[in-house]
């Protein structure tokens, strides 16, 4: 019995299924003369059914995993170099690749009788998507092995969201440029030239000022989409405290169980050797009293012999 093995099969298992099976890997672990590996065992974590259904993705069908890997190294590179263009075409190569994977989840999952709810639907995108912008939860993800849905870093999901703000980053003109006139030198005079200057150098501030706009408005929609993902963090934390503490009471509660079960058992062996001493008692009890009842009449034999004359005498 090694923890590998264990952890493989433990989080193969619906979460229904989990906590049990946790505890009798444990109980046999500690039976077998190893009781930090019991320990181990038994502070697993039993994984949320987003988690779970994630675990499904990748053991059932690890060739998936291949192609959303590549795609997330592509992302990510596109992300670095500011490539709009080619985070466009990745975005939505990303979005239709996530979607199908989410869906094949929740049908592995129904397979196994267990539906995927709104919720837990959105936790297998997020975990995609955690997948998608970093490498570490790419190979967390790969073992199969979650407890708990992975979480995107919120400022590569707005950019792949949304790419024109890395090709408007990358491709948005700098202030200060010499307006150059337009039409022939011969033609217009110095005035026209000033007065067209006038216009392009108008027209430029206006363009720089709306792109001024969208990109605060950008940082705005960021900052209240980041403060919105940490109020959703922070929720399923408190959700997951609150999970754990329930798990905390039905592991006490087992625990309870098999200790009450095991005084149940030595009671009802205490009772049986118990019953059977008293048998015994009984029968020495019957033995005395037979043996009493016939000590007595042979007395009572013996002192009327003693009252009744001898024959022959006188």
């Amino acid at each position: 019995m090694d923890l590998e093995s264990i952890l493989d099969e433990l989080y193969g298992l619906r979460p229904q299924d989990f906590t049990a099976a946790r505890n009798a890997r444990a109980a046999e672990a500690r039976g077998a003369g190893d009781p930090g590996l019991a320990e181990r065992i038994k502070a697993l974590r039993r994984p949320t059914v987003s988690a779970w259904a994630g675990n499904l993705l990748v053991r059932r069908d690890p060739e998936r995993v291949r192609p959303l890997l590549a795609l997330g190294e592509g992302l990510r590179s596109a992300h670095r170099g500011l490539d709009g263009e080619q985070l466009r075409e990745l975005s939505r190569q990303q979005h239709l690749l996530v979607a199908a994977l989410a869906r094949e989840a929740c049908d592995l999952a129904a397979a196994e009788g267990q539906q995927v709810g709104e919720t837990a639907l959105r936790e297998i995108e997020g975990t995609l998507h955690a997948v998608l912008a970093d490498p570490a939860a790419a190979e967390e993800w790969a073992a199969g092995r979650l407890d708990r849905p992975l979480t995107p870093p919120v400022g590569f999901t707005a950019a792949v969201a949304d790419p024109g703000v890395v090709a408007d980053r990358a491709a948005a003109p700098r202030p200060g440029g010499r307006p150059q006139a337009e039409g022939s030198e011969r033609a217009a005079g110095q005035r026209g030239r000033e007065r067209r200057a006038e216009r392009d150098e108008a027209r430029r501030a206006e363009q720089e000022q709306a792109r001024r706009k969208e990109r605060e408005q950008a940082r705005r929609a960021a900052a209240s989409a980041e403060e919105e993902a940490r109020d959703r963090e922070a929720e399923h934390a408190r959700a997951d405290e609150a999970a754990e503490r329930v798990d905390a009471r039905a592991d006490e509660a087992a625990e309870r169980v098999d200790a009450l079960t095991e005084e149940l058992k030595e009671a009802r062996s205490d009772l049986r050797a118990a019953e059977k001493e008293a048998r015994r008692a009984r029968d020495r009890a019957r033995a005395a009293d037979l043996a009493a009842s016939s000590a007595r009449h042979r007395a009572r034999q013996a002192s009327q012999n003693v009252g009744r004359p001898t024959s022959g005498r006188e």
